[in-house]
């Protein structure tokens, strides 16, 4: 059978996903193993024992200053700041996009202008927002929104634009005004969509949230892995590295089965 046409079960693919990460590590820990032979002092490749010591008394000692156990105080205020910048860049591009997808003319307007802004790399736009919003969280958060929206709206408004014809002229053929042909035809498909561009702009975000947290924060994951980097702590770095994508992959898992359960029709689910 050519492998195009093989497809893993689930326990399977688990595994075969396994591999490459299995792999990695191995990789790490004998490049780690080999250095530390040469140099026991290496802090660019941290052994396993230290790395677990140092989070040990991020994650259940107190910070003097603070009071704080800093790696959940961290991860807390970053999680905080993705949430927010998250519900309002979906519930914009939701409005946005039935909006343009659902109606030529507006589409036609403002198009262009959501293009324009979608293209533009929102990092260039960071002191521009620190010197408009100041160094607070406002502008933390508006970095993820003006990074995701612009492009979440064009998904939307481009999947709602190319919905068979057939479904609107039916809904206008029954006296259905614009608003209702958004609301009753356009809405409940364009939700599948949403979560799955939520799911792509969440690689995205998190960029730009640990950008802004580098550049001005005094909590928060970024902030922590660009302070600690100072001083060539590995030790600390790469856990929170390893955090982060370990969030991440959570959400986009929590997500799938969302969309997977609220709108089976959407993934070839029979009922």
């Amino acid at each position: 059978m050519r492998l195009v046409n093989r497809h893993p079960r689930r326990r399977t693919g688990l595994l075969l996903g396994a591999i490459p990460i299995v792999l990695l590590v191995l990789v790490y820990l004998i490049v780690a193993a080999q250095r530390h032979a040469i140099l026991p002092t290496d802090k660019i490749f941290p052994l396993p024992a230290a790395m677990i010591k140092a989070m040990g008394a991020m994650m259940f000692e107190a910070d003097p200053l603070s009071g704080q156990r800093v790696f959940w105080a961290d991860t807390l205020a970053s999680l905080q700041r993705l949430g927010l910048g998250l519900i309002i860049s979906t519930a914009a591009a939701l409005l946005v996009g039935l909006v343009l997808g659902v109606l030529p003319p507006v589409r036609a307007t403002f198009g262009p202008l959501v293009t324009g802004i979608a293209v533009i790399p929102p990092i260039a736009l960071l002191p521009v927002l620190f010197i408009a919003l100041g160094l607070g969280e406002t502008a933390k958060v508006a970095l993820i929104v003006i990074g995701i929206t612009p492009v979440m709206v064009r998904d939307i408004a481009s999947y709602v634009a190319e919905l068979p014809r057939e479904q609107i002229v039916k809904a206008l053929t029954l006296g259905a005004s614009s608003w209702q042909v958004m609301i009753r035809v356009a809405l409940p498909q364009a939700m599948p969509r949403l979560i799955h561009a939520v799911r792509l702009a969440l690689g995205p975000a998190w960029v730009f949230l640990i950008s802004a947290e580098a550049i001005a924060s005094d909590i928060g994951l970024g902030y922590r892995i660009f302070l600690v980097r100072r001083y060539l702590s590995m030790d600390v770095v790469i856990p929170y590295v390893a955090w982060i994508a370990l969030l991440a992959i959570v959400m986009d898992v929590a997500l799938a089965k969302l969309s997977r359960r609220a709108f089976p029709w959407a993934h070839g689910a029979s009922h």
